[in-house]
């Protein structure tokens, strides 16, 4: 179980810290939440404890995976396919691992493929999770600010 002030990271959204731990009624049952503020965004959300596992919920990552992560947003764009219906899905279904790795890859290929030729509004979207996954990981790893840390991922995929 976590506590007060770990920091944690939260799959589709990124990572954050736990500011409370509360008890709730809601729709009639008793629960314990998580009350997570998210780095990049500010946005508070409330986990339930005994969904923790099931959600996703992680240790933030080390520097040794930042340094992972750099790696990858420096490597060319995977082949991917035109189909947008099919490369979507296969883009969602890596954000939803909440793997930092896999998050780098999808933010890497929609950058480069952005830059040349433009991406659909649905890509675009899923660009900007995955962006504002990897800088909220930064901003609480590094502990940098959100624009110091969205420069740094902009920077290693043009590298």
């Amino acid at each position: 179980m976590y506590k007060v002030g770990d920091k944690i990271v939260y799959p589709m959204h990124g990572a954050g810290v736990i500011e409370d731990i509360e008890e709730m009624d809601i729709f009639d049952k008793k629960q314990t939440y998580y009350k997570v503020t998210i780095a990049s965004e500010g946005m508070e959300i409330l986990i339930p404890v005994d969904k923790a596992d099931e959600v996703g919920l992680r240790d933030i990552p080390n520097h040794e995976d930042i340094k992972k992560m750099f790696e990858i947003l420096k490597q060319p764009q995977d082949r991917m396919t035109s189909n947008w219906s099919k490369r979507y899905q296969d883009n969602m279904d890596q954000m939803k691992t909440g793997d930092l790795l896999d998050v780098a890859r999808v933010t890497r290929n929609l950058m480069i493929m952005d830059r040349k030729k433009g991406l659909s509004s649905g890509d675009k979207k899923m660009l900007m999770t995955a962006k504002n996954f990897l800088i909220s990981e930064l901003m609480v790893v590094e502990h940098t600010e959100k624009e110091a840390a969205g420069n740094a991922i902009e920077d290693a995929v043009k590298a």
